[in-house]
């Protein structure tokens, strides 16, 4: 193995936490003797995609089973409001993911950026009547409740889990300062749309041209897929999507359409959370730079290009 290869090495380990550490050597443990090919291969593949994909999505997770706990079993007669309970849960699964290093330092800052950008979106979209909270509670600034900010942090967990689980390269990654420039222009649009002109589809547009001839090289186990980058950005948009239309059932939030009783989220949503992938994704790459993929040379040693960073 080379010194370069190695330091390739290195990197990647650092990326794990201590806990990934011993689940990666299990679970390679465990599947050492796999054979390469055939379906029984593809279906190790599939099993331990999904597997990554759930390790990643834990925070999230967990916080979106509270939730729906607090919706099915809270009492509504309870000392401590629902909307402050959620607040309190959410605040312990942070401090247990970090107090039991499933989450690292670096991933915290990310997740710390998340929090405020949303919890500023959230103050000024529930001012203007696009959403509403409960009124319950003291644990709020202004009419949002503190946990809704744990909600944009759950997204930048899971994108900066993904990023080091799947070990992310790109190719032809676009320069950092452009995709800067159209996430801030972004996150300016979800402000001044109520305004002035709404330019959400012009901005759909420019993440088309600036992104278009990306690709993105994730490694599963033994095989590393690609897939255009716009691509996973619409998957993860759809996977939110989802997510929120749970969280509105659950009482969580509601739209002004969803007063007089729930129903699915206007899949028009798609649009906001597509457009507010490429915030989380600039967010992730000012602590995460992207990089090449990591190639399979002759003899199975793994290398990465020489240019380390992408898109400066």
């Amino acid at each position: 193995m080379t010194a370069g290869t190695r330091a390739v090495g290195r990197e990647d380990a650092r990326q794990l936490t201590a806990v990934e550490r011993a689940l990666d050597r299990g679970a390679h443990r465990l599947l050492a003797g796999a054979s390469e090919r055939g379906i029984r291969a593809g279906l190790i593949e599939f099993l331990v995609f999904g597997a990554k994909q759930a390790w990643a999505c834990i925070f999230g997770a967990a916080l979106l089973a509270v939730i729906v706990a607090a919706r099915l079993w809270y009492p509504d007669d309870a000392a401590l409001a629902r909307n402050d309970a959620l607040t309190i849960a959410a605040v312990v699964i942070q401090v247990v993911m970090v107090a039991t290093r499933l989450e690292s330092g670096r991933e915290l800052w990310v997740i710390v950026l998340f929090h405020i950008t949303g919890t500023v979106m959230e103050l000024f979209k529930t001012d203007v009547g696009s959403w509403s909270y409960d009124g319950d509670g003291v644990l709020r600034i202004a009419g949002v409740p503190l946990f809704t900010g744990f909600m944009y942090a759950a997204v930048g967990s899971y994108m900066v889990r993904v990023y080091r689980l799947f070990d992310l390269g790109f190719t032809r990654y676009p320069r950092r300062w452009l995709t800067v420039v159209v996430a801030a222009a972004i996150y300016a649009n979800f402000f001044t749309h109520h305004f002035v002109v709404d330019l959400r589809w012009v901005l759909v547009a420019a993440v088309v041209v600036v992104w278009w001839p990306t690709v993105m090289h994730f490694r599963v186990w033994r095989r590393t897929p690609r897939m255009p980058v716009l691509v996973s950005f619409l998957l993860v948009a759809l996977f939110i999507w989802f997510a929120e239309n749970i969280g509105t059932w659950a009482g969580a939030w509601l739209y002004p359409d969803q007063l007089d009783g729930w129903h699915l989220v206007s899949p028009s949503k798609l649009v906001s959370w597509f457009l507010l992938m490429i915030i989380s994704v600039v967010l992730v790459t000012l602590v995460y730079p992207p990089r090449p993929p990591v190639t399979e040379a002759p003899g199975g040693v793994r290398t990465r290009a020489h240019r380390v960073r992408l898109g400066e």
